[in-house]
């Protein structure tokens, strides 16, 4: 969906593949977007410099949010102590959720995107949740985005006192990794500049973690090469 020529839009902004292609998603339809990352304890923190660097080549402003998830744990993304898989085979999908899925962590970005919109006089919040070559996790589903937009209606100042309705928009909702892809390539996103890795090593992503093996396979699907740097 495009919007009204400089319609505020607030980007969530992790600084890998799909949200970075979600900020230029995000100006070639007329938005004008506020990116958003959160610093939220996560073991890859290398993606927030990752996500300035975007900003900084979209030229779109750009804020990092502290909120500390370690507190809570229980994924391998907060909690040191939970190893991150690797090698795992994605074509056999799994009934249990992953261990690098973050309790409530889309709910809790998504209100910071909120709170921010509201601040900024934006109604339209922009996410790069995908339901089909995903993890497996149950805040990137189409039930999931839709009841949050419904909520925002009754939890904010402008829903109550100004009836305002707020929007998800969620474009890779239903794009296999490979047109991610070539949807960034396309908008001219710069992919170069991302991390998608659970793990990094130093400044290098580690290539076998779900994330990693899910990006390889959506470059190798679109018959590009990936631009960033690997292990090994």
């Amino acid at each position: 969906m495009s919007g009204q020529r400089g319609e505020r839009a607030v980007v969530l902004l992790s600084g890998g593949l799909d949200s970075t292609t979600c900020a230029a998603w995000a100006l070639a339809h007329g938005f004008a977007p506020e990116a958003l990352s959160v610093d939220y304890g996560q073991r890859h923190r290398l993606e927030l410099d990752r996500a300035r660097a975007v900003a900084a080549r979209l030229g779109i402003p750009h804020r990092v949010v502290g909120l500390d998830l370690r507190a809570i744990g229980g994924s391998a993304l907060t909690d040191a102590a939970i190893e991150v898989p690797r090698d795992r085979d994605l074509r056999r999908p799994e009934a249990a959720v992953p261990v690098t899925y973050v309790p409530a962590r889309n709910t809790v970005l998504l209100a910071l995107a909120l709170g921010l919109a509201e601040v900024v006089g934006a109604r339209v919040l922009v996410i790069g949740a995908n339901a089909i070559d995903y993890s497996g996790y149950p805040d990137c589903r189409p039930a999931f985005l839709a009841a949050f937009a419904e909520l925002a209606a009754l939890a904010t100042r402008a829903g109550v006192e100004e009836g305002a309705r707020f929007r998800v928009e969620a474009p890779l909702l239903s794009l296999s990794k490979a047109e991610i892809v070539r949807l960034g390539v396309q908008l001219g996103a710069p992919l170069e500049l991302t991390l998608s890795c659970y793990d990094p090593v130093g400044e290098l992503a580690c290539g076998r973690c779900d994330a990693c093996q899910l990006r390889l396979k959506g470059f190798s699907e679109a018959g590009l090469k990936d631009p960033v740097a690997y292990v090994g």
